[in-house]
């Protein structure tokens, strides 16, 4: 009896925790010309492995500050890579002076302001802040 309580018990954590999470976006300007974009080239994007969308406009990636819920969520979804691995990658990177993590804001309003305003900036957000300034070009 207690081992079924426990099964319960954990499966109904599972699922709380698992609707916790913000659903994540990944958005450009409403006046950018990319329409979709795949989970591997928002991941070359981000890891600064390319600097252009498909279309060959410059793309700047736009992340939320490192630690915060959308970003872990985010990098886990799209990256598929912890928080120690994405350190541990950008510390090679910076030190082989192949690249340079992308520029950071504090949440997702200012994801929103930045990219609402640059045809170039990508990004990600709580699809619930999203508004006809800038569209979905991806959702996980």
């Amino acid at each position: 009896m207690k081992q079924i309580k426990a099964f319960f018990l954990a499966v109904t954590l599972l699922f709380t925790s698992y609707s916790a999470q913000a659903e994540i976006v990944v958005v450009v300007s409403a006046q950018s010309t990319v329409e979709h974009l795949d989970k591997n080239k928002i991941a070359a994007i981000f890891l600064g492995k390319t600097d252009t969308f498909p279309n060959g406009i410059q793309s700047v990636p736009i992340e939320q500050a490192e630690g915060t819920k959308a970003y872990e969520e985010f990098h886990h979804l799209v990256t598929e890579k912890s928080m120690s691995q994405l350190n541990a990658y950008w510390s090679k990177m910076v030190f082989s002076g192949k690249g340079h993590p992308s520029k950071e804001v504090s949440n997702g309003a200012e994801v929103l302001k930045l990219i609402a305003a640059n045809p170039s900036m990508i990004g990600y957000l709580e699809k619930s802040l999203v508004d006809d300034k800038i569209k979905v070009v991806f959702a996980p």
